[in-house]
């Protein structure tokens, strides 16, 4: 089956490849396929981020959903983990959040969400990209009063997840000044009231979006600027969000980052040491550093891994009834919270640390050792596709490699699901060896693929 889900929704140059007519079929599919079976109208809630697109892929979503004769209720411009809660908070069926998440303005995507405020899993993603590309007849269209309405709920969606996150940080900020980037995202009108209604100083940057700046030069993906800010300012600390706020970059008080890894340690030692990290145990990927590992190790708290990407990660802990669970790029879910990564959450509740501690982050952070990493990406032609990993000279020269790093290093090479490309992570203690070593493995695939004519 051709994919039309990637690993966080169908995503695409908007209006272009992710086209109105795909957003309307995809909104079609998504309400049949999240039909409410007790006989009710089935009710799906529809939040957008501040790119000049949302509105046009918006329109066509909820035509799509009303088509089928579901009800669409708009949020408006909200954080992805908004539309997550709210799907919980007002009983609705499931949620469709229009986003580019961290990507520029001229990509958009649809994030899918079931009536559990979790992203759909694998089952409900595979019958709806059976109905959009292979069976749309099987979409029927309602007539007359069996067409679903648009419900507006757009002036009460943000301050109620404001309420939401001030509940579940429970913490009192006062004393604290903070700097925020907003990426000019959905952040833009949450975090500055959040974060002072929960007692902060706050100093807001990158929060006027104007529909094409969106993650420009500012942002989780972009934190330089926010880096300095921090300093200049006096700050305790600063948090950089992504364009749909379900990710948070931190900042210390010199300036320093603080990816999600690091911030994944704080908060695991911070639950089990009041009780709330169940079994001790948090969800990492495949992807996330050596430093965590072993931190995690020497402090008594148990990892498991899941693949690459948000949903895994949620994928595991509900398996697992795990509470805690994170990626590097700062998407970090509390389960008892959110059905997926939360920003704003999380930088209220690494505040409450920082404030309940007495201590700097940039103390928190020390005891989490930090390895240098080197990432690459290899492109590859369509027909060496999984061939690579055969290879006798490429396994043989990643197996020579990790074993000369021991427990020092790690190497991770792996196939993008998306396109021919095969990504290469080289982590250790010394940083012109691991660079030498993924330039070797990039140069002995590029090689092997190009053997083959």
């Amino acid at each position: 089956m051709a994919r039309l889900f990637g690993t966080d929704g169908p995503r695409g140059i908007a209006v272009t490849d992710l086209t109105c007519e795909l957003a309307m079929q995809t909104g079609r599919a998504a309400a049949t396929v999240l039909a409410n079976k007790g006989g009710k109208r089935t009710r799906i809630l529809i939040g957008k981020d501040t790119r000049i697109s949302s509105d046009a892929l918006e329109a066509a979503v909820c035509a799509g959903i009303c088509s089928v004769g579901a009800d669409a209720e708009l949020l408006g411009i909200v954080p992805t983990p908004a539309v997550a809660h709210l799907i919980s908070a007002h009983e609705a069926d499931g949620g469709i959040m229009i986003s580019g998440s961290h990507n520029s303005a001229e990509f958009n995507g649809l994030k899918i969400f079931c009536g559990k405020g979790h992203k759909v899993m694998e089952e409900a993603e595979d019958e709806i990209e059976r109905l959009v590309l292979y069976a749309p007849e099987e979409m029927k269209s309602r007539k007359n009063e069996e067409v679903g309405r648009i419900i507006h709920s757009e002036s009460s969606a943000a301050a109620e997840y404001i309420e939401h996150v001030k509940k579940a940080a429970d913490t009192d900020l006062s004393g604290l000044r903070v700097a925020l980037d907003c990426a000019n995202g959905c952040a833009a009108y949450t975090a500055g009231k959040l974060f002072s209604d929960l007692g902060a100083e706050v100093l807001v940057i990158s929060d006027k979006p104007d529909g094409t700046n969106i993650n420009r030069d500012c942002g989780s993906t972009h934190a330089q600027h926010l880096m300095e800010y921090v300093v200049e300012n006096g700050c305790d600390c600063g948090f950089a969000f992504d364009g749909d706020a379900d990710r948070c970059i931190a900042v210390d008080e010199q300036g320093c980052m603080i990816d999600g890894d690091r911030q994944l340690a704080i908060f695991a030692q911070s639950m089990k040491n009041d009780g709330t990290l169940e079994n001790d145990t948090a969800v990492i990927t495949s992807m996330s550093s050596l430093g965590l590992r072993k931190y995690a190790a020497a402090n008594g708290i148990n990892l498991v891994s899941s693949g690459a990407g948000a949903r895994y990660v949620l994928e595991r802990m509900l398996e697992g009834s795990y509470k805690l669970g994170g990626e590097p790029n700062g998407h970090i879910i509390f389960l008892n919270d959110s059905g997926t990564g939360d920003g704003q959450l999380a930088g209220a509740r690494l505040m409450g640390i920082i404030k309940r501690s007495g201590l700097r982050l940039s103390s928190l952070a020390n005891d989490i050792p930090a390895y240098p990493q080197v990432k690459l990406n290899v492109k590859i032609t369509p027909r060496f596709r999984e061939l690579w990993k055969n290879e006798k000279s490429i396994t043989e020269l990643i197996e020579r490699f990790e074993k000369e790093l021991g427990s020092e290093g790690r190497i991770m090479v792996r196939e993008s699901g998306k396109e021919p490309i095969v990504r290469i992570m080289t982590e250790g203690t010394d940083f012109g060896r691991i660079n030498d070593m993924a330039v070797e493995i990039a140069r002995q695939i590029k090689e092997c693929d190009e053997s083959r004519g």
